[in-house]
């Protein structure tokens, strides 16, 4: 009841993503220091033209072969990890920034998409998704006549 009072528009389903962003960039300590807590995981923009939605998501050091694509209905579903690199014995971290690990993210588009004509291309450690509008989402003129 009180979060409804305070954001009526917020469906339950966001309240983990509203939180997680509550606490972005807020230092946690730990014994070697403090341990800054990173941005959601991956970092997602989209956007659209005319036809498609596109979404770019950051993925440095991701191997394109741990990644899987899903898009069902308007919801965008990217899954996949991050491996880390092999630890090295005796050191003594200041900072622990780099996130290694396992992500999922499901992001909600304005708009149903055709799911059989998805494509995606990573280059630079940046995965772009494009994602043709369904035919039946695409807008439509209608003209009006005389009476």
């Amino acid at each position: 009841m009180l979060l409804e009072r305070m954001c009526p528009t917020l469906p339950f389903g966001d309240l983990r993503q509203e939180i997680d962003r509550l606490f972005e960039g807020v230092a946690v300590p730990f014994s070697g220091g403090f341990l800054h807590k990173p941005a959601v995981f991956p970092a997602v923009n989209v956007w659209e033209d005319g036809d498609c939605l596109y979404a770019e998501a950051e993925l440095p050091g991701v191997d394109p072969k741990e990644i899987e694509i899903e898009v069902v209905g308007n919801v965008l579903t990217l899954r996949g990890e991050k491996k880390q690199e092999r630890e090295e014995e005796g050191r003594g971290f200041h900072y622990v920034e780099r996130r290694y690990g396992g992500f999922n993210r499901n992001i909600e588009l304005p708009t149903s998409v055709d799911s059989e004509k998805v494509s995606a291309a990573y280059k630079n450690g940046v995965l772009t998704v494009t994602m043709p509008k369904h035919p039946e989402s695409k807008p439509k003129r209608i003209a009006v006549q005389n009476a």
